[in-house]
């Protein structure tokens, strides 16, 4: 039997990739429907490539025919065979092999199945949290399966790309030292140094640009990243990253050259052929107009500042706004005259729990102009001063926002694309654009500390250095510095992003000052990159992208644990292995732990 086995495996060939009658083949797979007729049986066989149709016939197979009808769904044989086409009426149109079938002369079941948890089949509606409880069923289904064929092209399109390019791929390591990235570390204990811990990275910023002081030039890695913090659709525990990192480059030369690598992986993985080179906005310019540094451009719909019209009105609300230091903005929403006063209070609602707006008004544009009960405030001169400047027809609605300038743009920017999504506004297409001239330093507006935009790495223009090296200027300035970095948003959502860096020790300890970073604590937390930076560090760049994103993004699924073989759930759980888990009592101890939640006791 085992040479049978071995005679089936290496001449096999997909279920797929059948097409003409008269050979002989060689399968194996797994029963994805059965039907017993009798003296016939009829099962579907699966494996990676697609399905055929196997017949199992009595009068042809004897004693041997009686096992077949035990075969079961998602029972494991191997088939020895004919191909012949089916009669006319039986064919098949669903199926790429569906015009021929593969009539069984020898066959072994390998493997029966117990009763499925769910059907794999179109129809199955098992949810979500069932699926990952049984992955590796869920991962048989064709959606799943294509999605993880379609990463593993992704990423071969990447190597591929990036080798012609010159890109040497480096693998970074995973325990490394604990320094502070924007997100909780996972830590993980030494036994060999008690008290000390390791922490998986965040990223390998770090290391990446190490290996631009070493000399490489030119580094890639798709790496796995973690980042202990809450979860949602476009987050997960651990994710992965394709990583970048180029020396004696400037921005131009970093977007040219990833506008080339991903208008290659599109067109060879999603037969998609996009235009190069990507517009490019600032990131004040998307600010103002999107209320977001991630812009969806798909569609227009601009945030518009009205606080000159706001300021002839007599509004108190917007003129109390605007004597804080606030800003009044408003926008235009095509054909919104719809929505009724249920919507109206149901998004009113929805902006103060969710961005601190105070309130909504708005006005609809009616045979007679903008009308509503917030426009007696306004003289008609205003009114229609505001409407040729929102360019608003009748039939469509306007929402109006005046706050502090971050709540203004939040409450309007998440309302741009709400309404853009409700109102079938957005065109299916896609739309890259580069997010660019972000600040270096970003003021909490309750506390007014400033903390980086990005990271602490990120080199700031060099028109801005004498803001930066004059404590006096910075404590007026510091705020005004422009960064050296760039996103790339497609559609809406950040696929990732990058800048050039800080490749000398001096700029680099003066953007920890800024940032409350003394010299003690920059020598513990980063002293090794410091010192790398006084032995010759070249002038470099890079950038980092989230493949899951990118992924779920193109393939259009709601979440990236669509595209991972095996995530999380929102709560940071694997149903299927049951963890995160206690351990033993005696792991704890060696690890010198000690923990205050219930540990397992294995001495009973």
């Amino acid at each position: 039997m085992h040479n049978w086995f071995h005679n089936v495996f290496s001449s096999r060939i997909g279920c797929g990739e059948l097409k003409k009658a008269g050979e002989s083949v060689s399968l194996a797979g797994w029963a994805f429907r059965y039907r017993d007729q009798g003296g016939l049986v009829f099962v579907d066989l699966r494996d990676r490539t697609g399905i055929v149709q196997v017949v199992f016939d009595r009068s042809s197979l004897g004693d041997a025919f009686d096992a077949a009808t035990h075969i079961r769904a998602e029972t494991v044989l191997a088939i020895q065979g004919k191909v012949r086409n089916r009669s006319a009426e039986t064919v098949n149109p669903k199926i790429a092999t569906g015009k021929i079938e593969v009539v069984a002369e020898k066959y072994e079941i390998i493997n029966i199945s117990k009763p499925l948890p769910f059907q794999l089949d179109e129809f199955s509606e098992a949810g979500e949290e069932h699926r990952l409880k049984y992955r590796y069923l869920d991962m048989r289904r064709d959606e799943m399966k294509d999605t993880l064929i379609i990463r593993s092209k992704l990423n071969q399109a990447i190597r591929q790309y990036l080798e012609k390019e010159e890109f040497i791929e480096v693998e970074t390591p995973i325990l490394i030292k604990s320094t502070p990235e924007g997100a909780r570390d996972f830590l993980v204990p030494a036994r060999l140094s008690p008290g000390k811990f390791y922490a998986l990275p965040q990223s390998p910023q770090l290391f990446k640009q190490i290996l631009m002081v070493a000399g490489l030039e030119r580094y890639f890695q798709i790496v796995k990243c973690f980042r202990d913090e809450d979860l949602r659709a476009d987050r997960q525990p651990e994710f992965t990253q394709l990583d970048m990192e180029y020396s004696f480059v400037d921005e131009e030369m970093i977007i040219k050259s990833l506008e080339g690598l991903w208008s290659h992986v599109l067109k060879k993985v999603f037969d998609v052929k996009v235009k190069v080179p990507f517009p490019s906005i600032t990131y004040q310019e998307s600010m103002e107009n999107y209320g977001t540094d991630r812009p969806d451009l798909r569609f227009d719909m601009k945030l518009v500042d009205i606080a000159d019209i706001a300021k002839k009105s007599s509004f108190q609300v917007f003129h109390k706004a605007i004597e804080a230091g606030g800003r009044v903005k408003a926008i235009c929403v095509p054909g919104g005259a719809v929505l009724s006063r249920k919507d109206i209070d149901d998004l009113t609602a929805w902006v103060g729990q969710d961005f601190g707006a105070k309130g909504l008004a708005w006005m609809k544009h009616e045979a007679d102009g903008l009308k509503s009960a917030v426009s007696k405030f306004f003289t008609p001169e205003l009114l229609e001063e505001m409407a040729k400047r929102l360019k608003t027809k009748v039939g469509d609605i306007v929402f109006f926002a005046g706050d502090r300038p971050h709540i203004v743009n939040n409450t309007l920017g998440n309302l741009r694309l709400r309404l853009g999504k409700q109102l079938n506004l957005i065109p299916d297409e896609w739309n890259f654009v580069w997010v660019r001239d972000f600040p270096l330093f970003e003021r909490d507006p309750d506390t007014g500390t400033l903390h980086a935009v990005h990271h602490p790495f990120t080199a700031p223009r060099p028109e801005d250095l004498p803001i930066l090296n004059d404590p006096e200027r910075f404590k007026k300035e510091g705020h005004t510095i422009l960064s050296r970095a760039y996103d790339l948003v497609l559609n809406g959502t950040e696929l990732g992003g990058g800048s050039i860096r800080i490749h000398d020790k001096e700029t680099q300890s003066t953007v920890f000052r800024a940032l409350g970073v003394g010299e003690e604590e920059a020598r513990q937390k980063f002293g090794f990159l410091l010192e790398a930076l006084e032995y010759g560090a070249p002038p470099h760049g890079g950038v980092a992208f989230g493949v899951d994103r990118v992924l779920m993004l193109l393939l259009k699924k709601g979440s990236i644990r669509d595209v991972i073989a095996f995530p999380k759930t929102q709560k940071g759980t694997d149903l299927m292995s049951d963890c995160p888990s206690p351990v033993a009592i005696e792991q704890l101890r060696e690890l010198k732990i000690r923990s205050t939640a219930e540990a397992k006791d294995t001495q009973g």
